[in-house]
């Protein structure tokens, strides 16, 4: 059945292909904070350990909102793993510490690469692709995204 949203196919091809590359990411970064949660050591175990879950429960509704984003613009999501590996921005985590600050500074990292992409996306999503439903739901995206990334510095002070 064509979509039919007041987007052009063009324009909706382009955003859902951007969209994929966030999906991608953030499937990436969901299956890290799953890392993070499972192979924690040392002192703070108990607290880090919940906040990890905390924080991939959120990826988690992040990851299916942006795939139902990808759906609504008439679009398949991208869904296997060698999908996301090929879209994402995302490296692998290397084994160089299962410590809360390392992990920490790693999750910091995935986060504030996310922003970047979607602050670089936002204005495009909306003027060039007459997209405004797209540009505000990776808005609240990006919110969500920066307050992640403030408590994860937050740990590190």
């Amino acid at each position: 059945m064509q979509t039919s949203i007041g987007i052009s196919a063009e324009n909706r091809e382009v955003v859902a292909h951007q969209l994929a590359k966030l999906l991608a990411d953030e499937f990436v970064l969901y299956t890290k904070t799953l890392n993070a949660h499972w192979n924690l050591e040392g002192i703070d175990f108990h607290s880090v350990h919940n906040y990890f879950e905390d924080l991939y429960n959120q990826s988690v509704e992040i990851v299916d909102g942006v795939a139902e984003r990808i759906r609504q613009l008439g679009h398949y999501a991208p869904a296997t793993l060698k999908n996301f590996l090929q879209l994402t921005h995302l490296t692998e985590q290397d084994e160089d510490g299962n410590d809360s600050r390392s992990l920490i500074r790693k999750l910091l990292s995935d986060h504030e690469s996310i922003i970047e992409f979607i602050r670089g996306n936002i204005d495009e999503f909306q003027d060039a692709h007459k997209d405004a439903g797209t540009s505000d739901f990776v808005t609240g995206l990006m919110e969500k995204h920066e307050k992640i990334a403030w408590m994860l510095r937050a740990h590190l002070k």
